[in-house]
């Protein structure tokens, strides 16, 4: 690497905030179209409700997503991508095309070797 390499601060910020755990994979969900809390718990295996509400509170603070409350009986909530968010969605689908093929995850790790 260079010696006068200096990594952008903007960069590093997108980063921090796409590559916290569980925030690629909301993102990919709703860009597939859930919008609810329940459709997300259920796109996003494994996260609890507590966690879940943490990253969009995170992702709404960024401006990359928008919480709507609906005032019906009984009121929805619906998240939604804004312009920003859906900017991502092209970043978002090249790391998951770049993990397929160069990622082994630890089910797949497992699968070959018979392990548990």
């Amino acid at each position: 690497m260079k010696d006068d390499f200096e990594c952008c601060p903007y960069y590093h910020h997108a980063i921090e905030v796409i590559g916290r755990r569980w925030a690629g994979v909301i993102i990919q969900a709703l860009l597939a179209g859930a919008t609810r809390f329940g459709d997300l718990e259920a796109a996003v295996p494994d996260i609890s409700s507590r966690m879940l509400s943490q990253r969009l509170k995170e992702l709404e603070t960024e401006a990359i997503i928008e919480r709507t409350v609906i005032p019906d009986k009984p009121v929805r909530i619906e998240y939604r991508l804004t312009e920003k968010g859906r900017a991502l969605g092209p970043v978002v689908e090249s790391l998951s095309a770049w993990a397929n093929d160069w990622v082994e995850c630890e089910e797949e790790k497992k699968k070959e070797t018979g392990g548990e």
